[in-house]
């Protein structure tokens, strides 16, 4: 449990005085019974898609407190967790001044978010299991480090964070802690949007780009304190998320068994593509996985990924990245395709 935290410590000056744009959609909510709409500038022929769609996406909202257990004021939707993700910069970080703190290898749009706002990004490596380094990480903040991101199962390392060291940065960093869960639903480890009423600091964002097979809708989702997510409602674009990605979401999150039944597939399929993988003779070594990739060393990254583009096979050299030398990236696929994957790397030598 975190005392003694006060958000208006860490916002920008700002930030703290700004009055949100009030859309027509905001100021009129009552929609009872049949009313004549000539408030919002819209076209009156209805296809649809003729009106703005809802600010705050309150359907939307309301599915996802149902299905994980947590208050729809706790919620924040963006157009993809990138869009969430410079909200999250926009509110808390003074361009010029401050600085985060981001863990190579990682998710590469911290950084370039915070060369987009004009913000430092301090690195500090994770360690040779690609797990945290708690007291580097904390000796390298200082009053200007107003934001730590931890992706956990990480990318593109695949493995998830020990509970332990995440507890221990979230209970003793002076600002905010970001943990991006984009591929929670393939772990084991719990979330920590379970634990947000014990941590007024912590920013939990997910997706449903992945378990919920909708990457192309760009729904990204932020789970926060009431007044984190109330500061950031207020700089939001206001209608930033559209009608049919609010209608597809809609349906989609209305199947929970499709879902977790995708879910089983895949890891099923990921435990069959590890085994497989671990058999052939390029690969050195198979990192384990939390997610829906598998992250392998090879003998030579640029030569096995030139070959398996020839053969029609398209996957992920990350070997420029820091602790990724002769690395490669495979994400889960289809059974048919996971299987041309593997038949591809046995025919390399």
């Amino acid at each position: 449990m975190k005392t003694n935290f006060n958000i208006n410590n860490l916002l920008r000056e700002n930030i703290k005085t700004l009055k949100p744009y009030s859309s027509a959609r905001d100021e009129y909510k009552e929609a009872t019974g049949e009313m004549v709409f000539l408030d919002a500038n819209e076209n009156p022929f209805q296809n649809g898609v003729n009106r703005y769609p809802d600010p705050q996406q309150h359907r939307v909202k309301s599915q996802l407190s149902i299905l994980k257990g947590i208050s729809t004021e706790n919620i924040l939707l963006g157009n993809g967790s990138d869009e969430v993700l410079d909200l999250i910069f926009r509110v808390f970080c003074e361009p010029n001044q401050d600085e985060i703190i981001t863990l190579p290898p990682t998710y590469g749009m911290y950084g370039v978010l915070a060369n987009i706002n004009a913000i430092e990004n301090i690195e500090v490596e994770l360690d040779q299991d690609f797990q945290l380094k708690v007291g580097e990480i904390l000796d390298a903040s200082n009053s200007k480090t107003k934001l730590l991101f931890l992706c956990s199962p990480n990318n593109p390392t695949a493995n998830s964070f020990e509970a332990n060291r995440i507890e221990n940065l979230i209970s003793n960093f002076k600002g905010i802690v970001i943990i991006d869960e984009a591929y929670i639903d393939f772990s084991k480890a719990e979330s920590w949007i379970n634990r947000l009423n014990e941590f007024p600091n912590l920013i939990v964002t997910q997706t449903l780009s992945k378990a919920y097979g909708m990457a192309g809708i760009r729904l990204g989702i932020c789970y926060a304190s009431k007044s984190i997510i109330s500061v950031l409602n207020r700089i939001k674009p206001p209608y930033n998320v559209n009608e049919l990605t609010q209608l597809r979401a809609l349906e989609r999150l209305s199947k929970p068994a499709d879902i977790s039944e995708e879910i089983k597939n895949i890891l099923q399929q990921r435990d069959w593509l590890i085994s497989q993988l671990n058999q052939i003779t390029c690969i050195k070594n198979v990192y384990p996985s939390d997610a829906n990739f598998v992250l392998v060393k090879v003998d030579d990254a640029n030569k096995r990924y030139s070959e398996l583009i020839q053969k029609g096979i398209v996957i992920r050299n990350r070997t420029t990245q820091p602790l990724c030398e002769n690395c490669l990236r495979f994400t889960v696929g289809s059974q048919m395709e996971n299987i041309k994957l593997i038949t591809a790397l046995k025919t390399l030598s």
